[in-house]
């Protein structure tokens, strides 16, 4: 009776090489997945952050243009000039560029799955 009790002791004893293979699964996942999609996204947002004027920008819904205005959440973006004179300006949020181009000629595209995706 007793060796009955002791088989059955032995088999329930948790499995740890089920713990390590769970373990490097999730080691794996957070290497190839969870860090890089966090790495984007901290460098969409310094993307946006550093969005100024005279900067030429491509928003969201495709609309190139140069950024005339600033303000906290809001840019103020050129998309045409008419003949007569006038200007054609429209205002975006920052969270809806995709690429920004500094005044100097350096092109960021913007991560996507960011905010604003």
């Amino acid at each position: 009776m007793t060796g009955i009790l002791l088989q059955a002791a032995a088999q329930s004893s948790p499995d740890f090489s089920f713990f390590i293979m769970m373990g490097a699964i999730f080691a794996v996942f957070y290497f190839l997945v969870m860090r890089p999609q966090r790495k984007r996204q901290q460098e969409h947002e310094a993307l946006l952050k550093s969005a100024d004027k005279g900067d030429e920008v491509v928003t969201a819904g495709g609309i190139h243009g140069k950024i005339t205005g600033v303000s906290d959440d809001v840019l103020t973006v050129e998309i045409a000039a008419l003949k007569n004179g006038e200007r054609i300006r429209v205002k975006v949020q920052r969270t809806r560029l995709e690429s920004v181009e500094k005044a100097d000629g350096d092109k960021k595209p913007a991560a996507k799955g960011g905010e604003g995706s």
